[in-house]
Order: structure tokens, then sequence, then C-alpha cells
């Protein structure tokens, strides 16, 4: 009897254990990655706000998009224009995808003076604004301002040799 007993309990504790083991289930998934062309920017033209005059009181110029300049205050512009233009840059990338544009506050021009005079430029605007499409994998996106001129500005030819910042991220 009392080996009877034992090996029922044994045959017991055998199916304990292999219950436990049938409950369990294993699943697999798999795994995957996709490397896309790294977005990049690439600068085309230069921003110029062109021959400005300034008849002792301070004022503005803005520079559209499109490279169209409006002036304000004190400030005129000349027939001759000398040369005008927009910023301008070529966006690449992954076709079809969207990115983020980043532009900076402010940006401060200087003539050659020992003593340099300045003037500052802000207010940046892009075309398109805020958001981009690379269609096709690219884009041009073109970038104007507004240039602030003092009252008294001192006549010559002011810039800045580091230039601005212009950056985009895919979203």
């Amino acid at each position: 009897m009392k080996k009877g007993k034992l090996l029922i309990m044994l045959i017991g504790a055998f199916l304990l254990l292999n219950t436990n083991v049938m409950s369990q289930a294993t699943a697999s998934a798999p795994a995957s990655a996709t490397i896309v062309t790294p977005i990049g920017i690439t600068k085309m033209v230069d921003m110029n706000f062109g021959n400005i005059a300034v008849k002792g009181t301070a004022g503005t110029v803005v520079l559209s998009t499109a490279g169209v300049r409006t002036p304000s205050g004190g400030v005129t512009l000349p027939a001759t224009a000398g040369t005008v233009a927009a910023a301008s840059f070529t966006v690449s990338g992954e076709g079809a995808y969207t990115y983020s544009i980043t532009l900076p506050t402010s940006l401060t021009i200087s003539d050659a003076a020992a003593t340099p005079n300045t003037m500052t430029i802000d207010a940046f605007t892009s075309n398109p604004s805020g958001t981009g499409a690379l269609t096709a994998g690219s884009q041009v996106l073109t970038v104007g301002a507004t240039l602030n001129v003092g009252a008294n500005q001192v006549t010559g030819a002011y810039t800045n040799a580091t230039g601005f910042d212009v950056t985009v991220n895919y979203n």
C-alpha cells in the first residue's frame, strides 16, 4: 500500500509539473529597420538688401522671401538697387518626407571701420514657412528678413562673414 501511495504521489507531482510547462506559449516577432536618405541643406544664394539710403530718421527694409524690398521710416531705396536677393537654399532628402525649418532670431552686420558700425537683421521668414515637403526628394527654401537701419547710419558696405544658420530636420 505504501508503494502504491508513493507511486500515486509521484505521478501526481509529475502531472502538476507538466501542467505548468504546458501552460506556457512562445511567439516570435521579426525586427526591421529602414535607412532613409539623410536630410541636407545647401546654400545657393546669399541674402542681400541692396543699396539703401537713410534720411536722418531710423527705419527698416523688409526683404520678402521673393526678394522684394519694402522700406519704412527714414529709409529710401535708390533707383540703382544694387544686388537684391532673398537667401536661397536647396533642401534634399527622402522623397515625400516633411521637415521642420528653424530660422535665427537676429543677426548683426557691420562695416569695416576700426570701431565697426552695425545694423541688426531680425524677423526672419521663410518660404515654405515652418514646415517643408520634399516632393521628389528636394525643395527650394527662400529666406527673407527685416534690416533695422539707424537714423544716422554711416555709409558703407555692411556684412557678416559667418552668415546665419538655417536648420532643417525631418518631422
